[in-house]
């Protein structure tokens, strides 16, 4: 029921979000006091439990973490492992590790743009009402996210929660023939790729603007995936960066009431990662098929320095670098060439390691602490999502904000608008349910002795 006095609002279920979070608007004579996004899972414990384990084990038990990328969770794991033991792992072995990688992109991106995000553009409530007006869309969605799939099974034994990998690399590198069937796959994907950026272009997008930091991984030559110096591009233009071993130096934790996970803040100020980040800080690096996606699905050249800080078109920033993974994947498997090794060894030894990758959702974080006797004495993971819930709250405030003063939008609507806000930055609240709660308090008049009913 809508007035203008108090108002509270529940919505018992949202899908297309992983994991369980709630959302509480305060609204007071027509103003956003306070917009949380209340995620009150229990707390998984993967840190403290990682203590006393082996040092070769972090890459298998951090999977776990999330079904949906945990590739990402594997190679932070070893590249902090690796860095806290002083070894480069093989060239060849990095290709290999990103072939994975760019499978993952794939799999993940074309699960968020078909089957999350895209349903809010066409004002479907799920991706299976989606299916019977859009089936042929549906269905290039689901070849995409299978030849993401393929790459991971071969390459890392199977598509959920990888068997392969290890410190230094994988237990068994593929021979060059076993690569050839992908490429076969890839080149549809390819195809499927070009057609998805088409096809989402021609999206209507709110008008919307984030003032947050953006945080990205930046290598000088390529576009960040598996490796690179954490680059901050500000709101008002200017860049810095820091070495990954200073990432919790800048990158700070905090608890707060209304949140199992931790908020952050990047040097006091909110900061978003994830694709929108990536394509500011390190754009102008995609490839050329990439670059010229980008200039199709309305985005600009980024070697121009065009940015786009609207979180609504970041489904533009996804479809992108889908094309780019795929293209990557193609090339990484025309240049192979088995390693002698499908591994290089990685001997324990005591110190302290920082490793840190781009996960689809953006860059995740790890150090470990090993020591003499190659245990984990400490371990610290700083993911994506608690990255960016203050930048989410920041999103929900002005988007309801804007509405409330243009029009007021009635329950329904304003329930609607707050579900797209949060799905514009794919959060991974867990890798289980899908559920929030929306609470919605509106007042008027004095709040002194509590809210007028």
């Amino acid at each position: 029921m809508t007035h203008r006095g108090s108002r509270v609002l529940h919505v018992g279920s949202l899908s297309r979000v992983e994991g369980e979070g709630a959302l509480r608007l305060h609204v007071h004579d027509r103003k956003v006091t306070e917009a949380r996004l209340e995620i009150y899972e229990p707390p998984r414990f993967f840190e403290a439990f990682l203590r006393g384990r082996s040092y070769t084990e972090p890459p298998d038990i951090t999977a776990r973490v999330c079904g949906i990328c945990p590739v990402a969770y594997q190679m932070s794991a070893c590249a902090a492992i690796e860095d806290a033991c002083g070894v480069e792992v093989d060239p060849v072995i990095r290709d290999l590790r990103r072939l994975l990688y760019c499978g993952e992109w794939i799999e993940s991106q074309a699960l968020h743009i078909y089957l999350l995000h895209a349903p809010d553009f066409l004002g479907r409530p799920s991706a299976i009402d989606l299916a019977r007006t859009h089936r042929a869309e549906v269905e290039r969605g689901l070849r995409l996210k299978k030849a993401g799939n393929d790459i991971m099974e071969l390459v890392g034994g199977r598509a959920v929660h990888p068997i392969n990998v290890r410190l230094g690399g994988f237990h068994r590198a593929p021979a060059r023939a076993e690569l050839r069937p992908l490429r076969e796959v890839l080149q549809r994907a390819l195809d499927d790729a070009w057609e998805t950026v088409r096809w989402v272009a021609g999206f209507d997008f709110p008008d919307a603007r984030t003032d947050a930091d953006l945080l990205a991984l930046a290598e000088a030559d390529t576009y960040a995936i598996e490796g690179g110096t954490p680059t901050v591009l500000r709101a008002d233009g200017s860049r810095g960066s820091f070495p990954v071993r200073e990432f919790t130096e800048h990158v700070t934790e905090t608890h707060v009431a209304h949140s199992t996970a931790l908020h952050s803040r990047l040097d006091g100020r909110l900061h978003l990662t994830g694709s929108l980040a990536r394509y500011a800080v390190s754009g102008a690096l995609l490839s050329p098929v990439a670059l010229e996606a980008a200039v199709a699905a309305g985005l600009g050249d980024p070697r121009e320095g065009t940015v786009c800080r609207n979180p609504f078109r970041s489904i533009l920033v996804r479809a992108v670098e889908v094309v780019y993974a795929v293209g990557e994947a193609l090339r990484i498997i025309d240049g192979y060439e088995p390693p002698a090794s499908p591994y290089t060894e990685v001997p324990p030894a005591a110190g302290v390691g920082h490793g840190a990758t781009e996960a689809p959702r953006g860059v995740l974080y790890h150090r470990y602490e090993i020591d003499a006797d190659g245990l984990v004495a400490d371990a610290t993971m700083v993911p994506p999502t608690a990255q960016n819930q203050g930048a989410i709250e920041d999103d929900l405030r002005r988007l309801a904000q804007a509405a409330i003063g243009e029009h007021d939008p009635d329950d329904d609507e304003l329930t609607a608008l707050c579900e797209r806000a949060i799905r514009n930055h794919d959060p991974c609240i867990s890798c289980s349910t899908h559920f929030l709660d929306l609470t919605v308090v509106r007042t008027s008049g004095p709040t002194t002795g509590g809210h007028r009913a």
